[in-house]
């Protein structure tokens, strides 16, 4: 895949190297609480080097990149692009931001204009979807900042600190990506 440059990072290609930045947040309850439920269990060492593994050598039907930093390619966090359906051009977005000192200075809106530019002018997408839960707020209004708009809920679809939350569906159409 080609390197996506944006004006403060990269999305390059994951590489085995980025394994100990990746072991530094994946059981990270601080980082991985609004993450998929894969992460409700600790991730061992091997479980991180197959998932690298599998990307580094195109054993996926995932499609990701590394966020880096412009000037030095180091780890700030991945984002992927998966469950393509290819008939009806459209994909899922997941996201993270793996280091805690970067959080909430737009590496990840960044990273999302990026790939949408990726998605609907290279691969030809019509539409991006992802799931956000409904008390995770900074995702929640980056994902708005970048054109995402809410279509749906599962209703209390989560159990999260002793409680039912809600699941939230959001996307953008190509057409509405500037």
């Amino acid at each position: 895949m080609p390197h996506l440059i944006g004006e403060r990072i990269i999305l390059r290609e994951y590489r085995m190297e980025d394994i100990p930045a990746i072991r530094k947040w994946v059981n990270d309850e601080e980082i991985t609480d609004t993450l998929s439920d894969i992460f409700s269990f600790p991730q061992s060492y091997e479980n991180s080097e197959s998932f690298v593994r599998s990307m580094v050598e195109g054993k996926t039907d995932t499609k990701g990149f590394i966020i880096s930093e412009k000037d030095t390619l180091d780890y700030i966090g991945q984002i992927d692009l998966f469950k393509f359906d290819w008939r009806n051009r459209c994909a899922t977005i997941g996201i993270v931001i793996g280091r805690k000192e970067l959080l909430g200075q737009g590496y990840g809106r960044e990273a999302l204009r990026l790939i949408q530019e990726f998605a609907f002018k290279t691969l030809n997408l019509h539409r991006l979807e992802l799931q956000v839960m409904d008390f995770n707020d900074r995702g929640y209004r980056c994902y708005a900042s970048c054109g995402f708009k809410e279509e749906g809920r599962q209703r209390q679809r989560i159990f999260y600190n002793g409680q039912y939350r809600d699941m939230i569906t959001m996307s953008i159409l190509s057409h509405e990506y500037n």
